[in-house]
């Protein structure tokens, strides 16, 4: 019997070859937004790596919508250009059935940031800072911008360049969206009780918190063909007292589905400084478990899930569809190859690679320790 990791799964209008997801992880290396020769490779090997979908990075709808300034954006025609020439190059080697996804973010008040390698904190004078934008005037933290508190126009631009964006990134030839609605950035701090004390539609409670999110969700979906899948990425815990819990994200998620979104890959916390999160080893599984099972929309569990057998029991127990890993695959671009030899897929992948497969080649074994 196949397992479950290597099983398919209809996401609306597409079918992912397997249950493996690669998260979006923020490369902090465009070019005002454009994806460079870094990208290029790192799409590449992301595309042979075995995961049957690549989420690619945080990408800004606009440009102070960036974390840093090496941020992905598709905000102009020279985003989506490049955007397009790396993904036609990752298309090119991808083993068969891989989609590729985008995720389409708003930094919010994160925005106008270092990056990490940088010292992560807040842009200084002389290093290019710009306004950022929250929904209300409070920081992140010390030392960091203190946002402009949105109007009208700021809410009614940041939806339509969602949607924009969302035409660019169909036409570079992305397959899913997945709209970014979690880690402390724009959507997740409109959401949030700890960083929204507005007072009109889009605060006062839970249901005016989320309806901004919902109403960008379902002006993607709208205006996207059949043939793409729109997705978001939620949050299940802010992890301060006070904040959001999974009951909210049961509300969103439900919402979400009502639209038409194919899933919600379900993370946590980045929305306070003083977030006192429990990290470990699948973590936030028991998020993803209750959202799954309290909106009915397809799941997707992520963080710090590291071996084969534990995302297959993840599956097996009911807790999520499908599984996403990050680091795992930073450390080692061919984790799904080697996830296939230990579950007993056989696994197809470029020949030119083939003879390391382990039966052929002791060494491939020796390196799942």
């Amino acid at each position: 019997m196949t397992p479950l990791l290597f099983s398919p799964l209809q996401l609306g209008p597409i079918t992912v070859p397997n249950r493996i997801a690669i998260a979006p992880m923020c490369q902090y290396t465009a070019d005002d937004g454009s994806a460079t020769d870094w990208h290029l490779q790192h799409w590449m090997n992301m595309a042979m790596s075995g995961a049957g979908l690549f989420v690619v990075e945080a990408t800004a709808v606009e440009r102070h919508g960036r974390i840093s300034h090496g941020d992905l954006g598709l905000y102009s025609d020279a985003n989506e250009r490049a955007a397009k020439r790396a993904l036609d190059a990752a298309k090119a080697v991808a083993l068969p059935g891989t989609k590729f996804g985008v995720q389409l973010a708003h930094a919010g008040r994160k925005a106008s940031s270092q990056r990490p390698w940088e010292g992560g904190g807040a842009l200084k004078a002389g290093q290019d800072p710009w306004q950022t934008i929250a929904p209300s005037a409070i920081p992140m933290g010390d030392n960091w911008h203190t946002p402009k508190e949105m109007d009208e126009a700021d809410f009614a631009r940041v939806k339509q360049a969602f949607v924009d964006a969302a035409h660019r990134a169909v036409r570079a030839g992305f397959e899913l969206l997945e709209l970014h609605m979690a880690h402390g950035y724009l959507m997740h701090s409109i959401q949030s009780p700890i960083s929204n004390k507005r007072n009109d539609r889009y605060g006062r409670d839970a249901a005016g918190r989320r309806s901004f999110l919902v109403e960008v969700a379902q002006a993607v979906k709208a205006a996207m063909p059949q043939h793409i899948a729109v997705a978001a990425r939620i949050t299940g815990s802010d992890w301060v007292e006070g904040g959001l819990t999974s009951t909210d994200g049961i509300a969103l998620a439900g919402a979400l589905r009502d639209v038409g979104l194919v899933y919600a890959c379900v993370s946590s916390g980045g929305v306070s400084m003083q977030q006192k999160i429990p990290v470990g080893p699948g973590y936030q599984v028991h998020l993803a478990e209750e959202i799954k099972n309290g909106s009915g929309i397809v799941t997707r569990a992520v963080g710090m899930i590291v071996r084969p057998d534990h995302a297959e029991q993840i599956l097996q127990e009911g807790k999520a569809d499908t599984v996403a890993f990050a680091r795992a695959f930073l450390d080692n671009p061919r984790w799904g190859w080697h996830a296939a030899d230990a579950l007993g897929v056989d696994l197809p992948r470029p020949p030119q690679y083939d003879r390391a497969r382990a039966k052929l080649w002791p060494g491939s074994a020796l390196k799942q320790g």
